[in-house]
């Protein structure tokens, strides 16, 4: 990995207007390269609409596209223009009417798609097999760019450590955290910080701010966090961009300011004859106030 920059965009959508949060999304493109600029910038959750749109699978997968397409296009340009790396999340059509992904679309500095990743635990709201409109994602990758090796997860991806684990082991530097999260700053502030901790990667996460059609309102406070768990930068409750300068030798020392020399590895140390028990179904013993039932469940 190379010594970087990092952006979090932190804006409010136009409840299902496409065209408008394109366009939006490209003016505050240009802001962060000129007020800050960032080799990696990364916008909230399905900022071309909003998380929450009132629609239907089919009624979605007909307001939004497949991707490269109109909810990208003009992002591309201008990452080519800019020359910039950028983490553009949007929902989008599948190959079949009716099926929509909640997806990161990570778009290098030469205006080309480098790699998609489809959300795989969408809230229980949302899944389709749960009466929603987003159908789950199976797989997880990371991206070597000219800035160090990058996976992707979204909002409640975070929750699980599995996720962001698999992308360590596959070589993460970096995990963006695209959210559109609607619960405590303490949960949010904590799965951010533990993911990075956990791994010893940069965690970015920009949450989304203000309504969207279903009336959420989202309180944003996006964060940097290092591989020490860290936080680097932290945006407020409104429309804002905070950035970060990422060390390339983040784990040197055991804590920030401090001249001790870190001596473990949690990727290297993990016990894996341990965890082969985890792999398998289970429900916690405390039961949720609704729980949501799954097709065929």
């Amino acid at each position: 990995m190379k010594e970087l920059i990092a952006a979090c965009v932190q804006i409010a959508v136009a409840p299902n207007d496409v065209p408008a949060n394109v366009a939006k999304g490209v003016v505050w493109l240009e802001k962060a390269a000129e007020e800050h600029q960032p080799d990696l910038v990364v916008f909230p959750e399905t900022v071309t609409t909003g998380f929450v749109t009132g629609l239907d699978a089919v009624g979605l997968w007909e307001l939004v596209d497949e991707v490269p397409g109109r909810t990208t296009r003009e992002v591309q340009a201008a990452a080519r223009s800019l020359h910039m790396h950028v983490v553009w999340p949007t929902y989008r059509r599948g190959p079949e009417k009716g099926v929509v992904y909640n997806s990161a679309i990570l778009i290098g500095p030469d205006g080309e798609i480098i790699g998609i990743y489809d959300k795989t635990h969408p809230f229980p709201l949302e899944r389709c097999d749960c009466g929603g409109w987003v159908t789950l994602g199976n797989r997880a990758e990371v991206y070597d760019t000219s800035l160090g090796t990058i996976g992707m997860m979204i909002c409640y991806d975070g929750d699980f450590p599995e996720l962001s684990r698999l992308l360590a082991v596959k070589g993460a530097e970096i995990i963006v955290r695209p959210s559109a999260l609607l619960r405590s700053f303490d949960i949010w502030y904590l799965t951010n910080a533990a993911r990075a901790y956990d791994n010893h990667v940069y965690l970015v996460a920009t949450n989304a701010v203000g309504p969207d059609a279903g009336g959420s309102y989202y309180f944003g406070h996006s964060m940097i966090v290092n591989p020490i768990a860290w936080r680097l930068a932290q945006a407020r409750g409104g429309e804002e961009i905070v950035s970060a300068r990422l060390d390339p030798d983040p784990l040197r020392h055991i804590t920030w300011g401090s001249k001790a020399l870190q001596t473990f590895d949690h990727l290297e140390d993990r016990n894996l004859a341990l965890y082969q028990e985890t792999l398998v179904a289970a429900r916690s013993r405390f039961e949720p106030g609704k729980r949501a039932k799954r097709t065929g469940a």
